[in-house]
């Protein structure tokens, strides 16, 4: 976890370990304005598999969830869902393992951030 936050870090991103209310740690970041969380599933020994990114907005019910199917059959690369009163959110998978690099995380990241800018600008979620 300590190196993801030194890479986002070295790439110019604000990031810190924070612990969550069910006590488990996760990384906080932002971009495009955004904060959002970075989850590490599936950790053995110090080394995880793979990372999760997963933003959520606060739309306070406003927000018409019909838009996901559209966006979740169009972009292949980051999922979007809604919450119990409709507020949507967005999320990436991206695998580590085996032989994950950092030109491949960069190239994962370098999407993640297209796609979320992308999400926000179409769904005027500022």
């Amino acid at each position: 976890m300590e190196e993801v936050v030194a890479w986002l870090q070295s790439g110019g991103y604000a990031a810190k370990v924070v612990t969550g209310e069910s006590g488990k740690r996760h990384i906080i970041t932002n971009s495009h304005g955004t904060p959002f969380d970075i989850f590490m599933p599936g950790c053995e020994s110090g080394r995880c598999s793979s990372i999760e990114l997963v933003v959520a907005f606060a739309c306070k019910g406003k927000f018409d969830v019909s838009k996901l199917n559209e966006w979740n059959s169009e972009i292949p690369w980051c999922k979007a869902y809604h919450d119990s009163v409709n507020d949507p959110s967005l999320d990436m998978d991206i695998a580590l393992s085996p032989g994950g690099t950092y030109e491949s995380l960069n190239d994962q990241f370098l999407i993640w951030n297209k796609v979320l800018g992308n999400f926000i600008a179409k769904y005027d979620l500022r």
